[in-house]
């Protein structure tokens, strides 16, 4: 796969001249499925200049012309989205149906819909507000934006980055994570066959030290968008921000599922089995830590733990499959380390089980699992631990409920469980989160927006506000009286008119 190259550059796959030190591997196997050329400083200088050389047109065509060609890139995307799927499931391991119906289908629902959102990018009406002058609003692109896309969901979170950049008239260099960018370049490729101009979408992969830090860093690249961990976004903040550059991130998260006195107990169960164990929790939405009435916590979570123990692990390629293996060995070993450090200090740790079959012994698999017998200062209810695992812990007053939901320095979503309106509006109001869904976890919608409080980052993707963050606001300010000298200059000049010379 890939033989001309894994970067992607002005329309056309090229070789990379950086390092072959990483290895591509199927984390539901521990095969190698290629030793990847990775982009070196001068392929990121590369890709900017196709991005640069792409903006003076692109900034210029039509919305009519931008939205027409966004609508031909997600009718060849439908045409791939079969391969897409297949590609998306080997690189990461995530089952075939979660690619199929989730990954790939969203992200060709976010190609049409900033298809059309490209000719609806509205400003304030014309006026004169100094009685002197017309103030007119535009919305201008900002340039050659670089993106920084993560491993969990290579191809949708490229999608989030691209899209809305591109429908407001910008190009764009994407980073993808160096050992998951086949979805990237398909993606890109893609749209040159659409008829996406070269230059428009460019794609790199490589890694974080050597091509994201000289992307983000670039003199050429205008505005910096990440999607990651808290703290290399951090580190992609202090960079961009030493060039004053314009800064979207979204971080990492530690939802809250909230689970009131009077909430429909089974769909709460469900609720949270499939919120936690998405993308096998990797996913920075992910239910992660279930607050839970004291008169409902011993049946909630023997029924979370039935649950997961009836959830089948095995090849993702098989649609009976629920659960993949997590991303890499390396990263079971950090799942794997927060749950025994856990079972150490205490907590009762109840797992489903592993795949059956000695295909999958090198396989990074962790079972779904379920910590109680914890409190809420428990080191796992706090540290983002981004695998298949629930921490439980009980409340009783609807106060505590909510400060434990709170109790995070991130804030990316929560959930809250209740038949209750009133106390259905107080948790939408109070949980400090960029989501709050009630009696439901996780679904996202083109339309509505995605994005965090506190540290998990600032910006939105999706919807019509993440459009607007790829846009400049300009004020043209037009004089209507033709009078060389105007009323204001008298703070300018000073009235000399009764002097003789």
């Amino acid at each position: 796969m890939f033989d001309n190259g894994h970067q992607y550059i002005a329309g056309e796959l090229r070789t990379g001249t950086g390092d072959r030190d990483v290895e591509i591997v199927n984390p539901a196997t521990g095969a190698v499925l290629a030793t990847p050329d990775l982009a070196s400083a001068a392929d990121v200088d590369a890709a900017v200049r196709a991005a640069r050389d792409g903006y003076a047109t692109w900034s210029r065509v039509t919305p009519a012309e931008r939205s027409d060609a966004m609508h031909a890139f997600a009718a060849e995307l439908r045409t791939r989205s079969e391969d897409l799927a297949r590609a998306e499931t080997l690189q990461t391991g995530k089952p075939i149906r979660m690619s199929r119906d989730f990954d790939i289908a969203g992200s060709i629902d976010n190609v049409a819909f900033f298809a059309g959102t490209a000719r609806h990018l509205p400003g304030l009406a014309s006026g004169e507000y100094s009685g002197e002058h017309t103030s007119t609003i535009r919305r201008e692109p900002i340039g050659v934006v670089g993106s920084i896309a993560p491993w969990n969901y290579p191809l949708q979170m490229a999608a989030w980055k691209v899209l809305p950049a591109i429908a407001a008239g910008n190009t764009i260099v994407l980073k993808a994570a160096e050992i998951t960018p086949y979805t990237a370049l398909m993606f890109a490729e893609a749209a040159t066959t659409a008829g996406i101009p070269a230059g428009v979408i460019n794609v790199l992969t490589g890694t974080g030290p050597v091509a994201g830090e000289a992307l983000v860093g670039h003199r050429d690249v205008s505005m910096v968008s990440f999607t990651g961990s808290t703290a290399v976004g951090t580190r992609v903040g202090a960079i961009a921000a030493g060039a004053a550059k314009r800064v979207h991130l979204e971080l990492g998260g530690k939802a809250p599922l909230v689970v009131f006195d009077d909430a429909d107990l089974d769909a709460a169960i469900h609720g949270a089995v499939a919120g936690s164990c998405i993308n096998t929790g990797q996913d920075c939405t992910a239910a992660t830590r279930a607050i839970v009435h004291e008169s409902l916590y011993d049946a909630f979570c023997d029924g979370v733990a039935d649950i997961m123990a009836s959830m089948r692990l095995g090849d993702p390629h098989d649609d009976d499959t629920d659960l993949g293996p997590l991303s890499s060995q390396r990263h079971l070993e950090r799942v794997r380390t927060h749950v025994e450090k856990a079972k150490a200090n205490g907590a009762t740790v109840r797992s489903g089980s592993l795949p059956r079959g000695a295909e999958y012994a090198e396989g990074s698999f962790f079972p779904p699992t379920l910590v109680t017998g914890i409190d809420r200062d428990a080191a796992i209810m706090h540290d983002e631990v981004f695998g298949p695992v629930l921490a439980a812990v009980p409340f009783g007053s609807d106060d505590e409920a909510l400060e434990i939901a709170n109790d995070t320095p991130y804030g990316l979503a929560a959930s809250a469980w209740t038949r209750d309106l009133n106390r259905a509006n107080r948790a939408s109001r109070e949980i400090q989160a960029g989501c709050v869904w009630i009696n439901d976890h996780i679904p996202i919608i083109s339309e509505m927006p995605h994005g965090g409080y506190k540290q998990s980052g600032f910006g939105k993707d999706m919807s019509a506000y993440s459009f607007e963050e790829y846009t400049q606001v300009k004020h043209v300010m037009v004089e209507n009286t033709a009078v060389p000298r105007k009323d204001w200059h008298r703070i300018v000049f000073a009235d000399r008119s009764g002097e003789t010379s």
